[in-house]
């Protein structure tokens, strides 16, 4: 399969429409740094979408750390200096070859995350795996819901790391690979794109189980190559 990137923008889901809206208007200074956003509620009435749209819109800004959440009272515009100096635009990723080069830097990451995942996790961070496995491969496989599990399957397993660093920058990947995957699911056959995903997430959940750092490296190895292969890509790869 090789992937026409048109789908990206095409496809592009409505959280990450919303969440690159409101990010514009906090890097522009139209929203101010302390300023508390409107209320899940306002913000679904204004854009005209659920309120778990905008709850996976404000998820993205948090991961890249333009909003802090605080539990009860909202989501609140972060200072400046407290930001990632890093921002991919969305629209910088139509391009082939800018894509390929996101993909070959989750590689290395993703693969070091696993390992250090199987050595350092906890009993909560299985259940937290589990329960993403459980919705990837629930009635909801087939939809959106899907492909937010399968973005949550790789937030738990960066948090197990106990690198906080590892939980921003994978998380804020992730957010940008979003598109892919609703690209490659257009793109093939869907029940075999989402049973081979399943099986190589299964493959890292039971390595990273087993303590076995080398082992769950080699699981995520695989499933990330399998990944661009899906999307027509290739890395390097040593």
């Amino acid at each position: 399969m090789t992937m026409d990137f048109g789908q990206i923008r095409r496809n592009e889901h409505l959280p990450t429409r919303i969440a690159t809206q409101i990010a514009r208007d906090i890097v522009e200074g139209r929203i101010l740094p302390g300023d508390k956003l409107p209320t899940e509620h306002v913000l679904a009435k204004g854009f005209g979408v659920s309120r778990s749209v905008v709850r996976e819109a404000i998820a993205q800004l948090r991961n890249e750390g333009l909003v802090e959440t605080r539990q009860g009272v909202g989501a609140f515009v972060t200072e400046q200096r407290t930001r990632p100096s890093i921002r991919i635009e969305q629209d910088d990723l139509d391009d082939r070859e800018s894509f390929r080069e996101l993909f070959q830097l989750r590689l290395p990451l993703e693969i070091e995350a696993a390992g250090l995942a199987a050595v350092h996790h906890d009993a909560g961070d299985l259940e937290k795996l589990d329960g993403t496995l459980a919705a990837m491969t629930g009635a909801d496989k087939w939809t959106s819901q899907g492909i937010i599990a399968d973005l949550a399957f790789h937030r738990v397993l960066a948090a197990a790391t106990k690198n906080e660093y590892f939980t921003l920058f994978i998380g804020f990947i992730a957010e940008r690979i979003s598109l892919a995957i609703n690209a490659a699911r257009a793109a093939a056959v869907l029940e075999e794109i989402v049973e081979v995903t399943i099986a190589e997430h299964l493959a890292i959940r039971e390595a990273v189980a087993s303590r076995d750092p080398h082992k769950a490296r080699e699981a995520m190895r695989r499933h990330l190559l399998g990944a661009t292969g899906r999307l027509g890509l290739q890395l390097e790869s040593y």
